[in-house]
């Protein structure tokens, strides 16, 4: 093609053509920039597939993660609401005359204390995205905002569920003294036969004077606002985040 166009271009000079050569050399230069622009806008239009198809990919990724999450944050909840619960049960018989049985207390100590919580979301996706900068391809701006955010709120949450676990962790102080017995309440939980293979004590030490113990109680009752304030506070407003977030990654997906 370009010889052709050099014999006419020569041609045209020989024969003393000026103004048809330069009308031929403004078409050619036209269709040169023609050419150009569409090879371009093919350009262009195969770049915006492939950014497409990645971010599509990315928000599969992302809406399998936080359906997960979400799964996790809920069952979370449940583990802590058992454990104010019955610690607001155990509240109930502090300082009052009427003490429940030893196996029912040993029950509610095991089931208010035995559990601890840590929230820890499916991130992987989300994590490499923000060390690598694969974020900008995630079009929507408010799913990106959220996104971004999402790191400083788990931190918040975690925060929380420190200052929770300092707090669960003075009512088990209480019971590593010489006034309680963890093994009462393992043995009369069931615990100690069924998941540790050891066997009761053939006498056990009563746990029932703590509940007269002042101690106890002004821990028992942070432990218990601790636990509240983590469900209402943090984990159920990001509860409705994960469903804010996964609304907007189903609007992107195509």
């Amino acid at each position: 093609m370009p010889s052709i166009f050099h014999r006419l271009r020569k041609k045209l000079l020989e024969e003393n053509k000026i103004k048809s050569y330069l009308t031929y050399a403004i078409g050619e230069i036209i269709l040169i920039v023609f050419g150009i622009l569409i090879a371009l806008a093919i350009n262009n239009w195969n770049q915006n597939r492939i950014l497409k198809e990645k971010e599509q990919f990315y928000l599969e990724g992302l809406k399998g993660e936080f359906e997960q999450s979400k799964i996790k944050l809920e069952n979370l909840i449940e583990v802590n609401r058992l454990n104010y619960e019955e610690s607001k049960k155990l509240a109930s018989f502090v300082h009052n005359p009427n003490k429940p049985e030893e196996k029912e207390l040993s029950e509610m100590l095991y089931n208010a204390f035995s559990f601890d919580i840590n929230y820890y979301p499916n991130n992987s996706l989300l994590e490499e995205l923000m060390n690598s900068g694969g974020l900008k391809n995630i079009s929507n701006a408010n799913l990106r905002k959220y996104l971004t955010a999402w790191d400083s709120r788990i931190q918040v949450i975690h925060r929380q569920e420190n200052s929770l676990r300092e707090q669960r962790e003075k009512m088990l102080d209480i019971f590593r003294s010489d006034n309680a017995s963890i093994k009462t309440i393992l043995d009369l939980a069931g615990v100690s036969t069924n998941e540790m293979g050891i066997k009761n004590s053939s006498q056990n030490f009563s746990n029932l004077s703590i509940l007269d113990s002042k101690e106890f109680e002004n821990n028992l009752l942070l432990f218990i606002l601790n636990g509240i304030i983590t469900e209402q506070t943090h984990y159920k407003p990001l509860l409705q985040e994960i469903d804010i977030i996964l609304q907007l990654i189903e609007s992107e997906i195509r």
